[in-house]
């Protein structure tokens, strides 16, 4: 007698792999590669291979997350202390040896050219999570101190190389770990309206902190540049002040409904400074206008709500802790690009996620997926 057995269909032997992946979030994610793909078609099809590329570098992404979604938090954890300690050493190694471009220090040559403090948009949450998972039920004070020297060695060293926009970033997912852990509101508020009272200052007696000869502490000279350009963006209109005044004046150019797909005049005819990359989103919101620039937001704003729901719902504190440090990251992301191309913040080189062209920083967004459909998964496997 034989015995037939049905063989599984191609599907259903992959079904397994897929299991457990937030429908929500990669629909929010499709949403965003789609408006990612059709400005980048439009803005860079005259560019080179840019469209080709950026197509490329979103694939590679997503397998990344792929293979990433396939790794319990409990790898992850086990990653956290050893992928730190690279990324501190990588950093060392970069002021003691590292590759200068354009007066900055921040790449390092094993081989291939790599800039090690793009690890630590990963690393660094994840430590700080390893660490506050290890502390449950007993955080003192001196906790959160040493939780803050582990944050503070690695932006230190980003800030000296100088790269004001990675050190935001890293130092935005640190402190939203920090956060989350617990740090009461007493530790958070003072930092906070020192903060708006700086800026308050800073607007008010601009014309003589900005005047020639004066240097403030703390900042490099491009960075001084920067803020005060970013108050007056007028007086170099020509030189420092001209990529605020194009993305301004392409973003107002768009109207409500936009000029139209590959009917941006700013944009083709290049007056919009590294329009497939940083002001990407002033291309963007000339062609679409405010009715894309709010469906975009509202994508955006519907991806960081998702993420910080599976970070809620997430079963240990690593897992939540992480979760929402990932979602800081896109959040900061989005914000910081929109905000320095709309002129509300100083111009730092931080990408969209899924619009603007960029290799490392795509490999850091599907690290960043990866991790947070980890989570996910692991939330469902809990439940079941």
């Amino acid at each position: 007698m034989v015995s037939v057995f049905d063989r599984p269909s191609v599907l259903q032997r992959l079904s397994p792999w897929f299991s457990g992946f937030d429908g929500p979030l990669a629909f929010a994610v499709f949403m965003l590669v789609c408006a990612g793909l059709l400005t980048m078609y439009s803005s860079g099809f005259d560019h080179g291979t840019r469209f080709e590329d950026h197509a490329r570098n979103m694939l590679l992404a997503g397998f990344i997350m792929f293979v990433v979604a396939q790794i319990p938090p409990q790898r992850l954890m086990a990653l956290a202390v050893p992928l730190y300690i690279l990324g501190v050493t990588l950093l060392i190694a970069v002021a003691v040896f590292g590759v200068t471009k354009k007066g900055a220090r921040r790449w390092l040559n094993v081989g291939v050219i790599i800039q090690p403090s793009e690890i630590l948009k990963i690393a660094m949450p994840l430590m700080l999570a390893w660490w506050f998972q290890k502390r449950e039920g007993q955080l003192r004070p001196l906790d959160f101190a040493v939780a803050v020297l582990l944050l503070a060695v690695p932006v230190g060293l980003i800030m000296k190389q100088p790269d004001l926009g990675t050190s935001l970033l890293v130092l935005a997912a640190g402190v939203s770990v920090i956060f989350f852990a617990g740090l009461g509101w007493k530790w958070v508020a003072p930092p906070l309206l020192l903060g708006l009272v700086g800026i308050t200052l800073l607007v008010v007696f601009e014309p003589e902190l900005c005047a020639d000869g004066v240097r403030w502490p703390l900042l490099h000279d491009y960075q001084q540049q920067r803020v005060c350009t970013l108050l007056d963006p007028g007086r170099d209109p020509l030189g420092k002040g001209f990529h605020i005044i194009q993305g301004m004046i392409a973003i107002g150019s768009g109207g409500f409904w936009g000029k139209g797909f590959m009917q941006g005049t700013q944009t083709h005819l290049e007056f919009i400074p590294e329009r497939t990359t940083d002001f990407i989103f002033a291309a963007f919101s000339e062609e679409f206008g405010l009715f894309g620039n709010l469906l975009l937001i509202v994508a955006f704003l519907f991806f960081v709500l998702r993420a910080l729901v599976i970070a809620l719902e997430a079963p240990t504190v690593f897992t939540r802790l992480l979760g929402g440090a990932m979602a800081m990251i896109f959040f900061c992301y989005a914000f910081v690009n929109m905000g320095m191309v709309s002129g509300i913040l100083p111009v730092v080189g931080v990408p969209l996620p899924f619009i603007s062209y960029g290799g490392t920083a795509m490999v850091t967004l599907g690290l960043g997926l990866g991790v947070l459909m980890s989570i996910a998964k692991s939330k469902r496997l809990v439940q079941s």
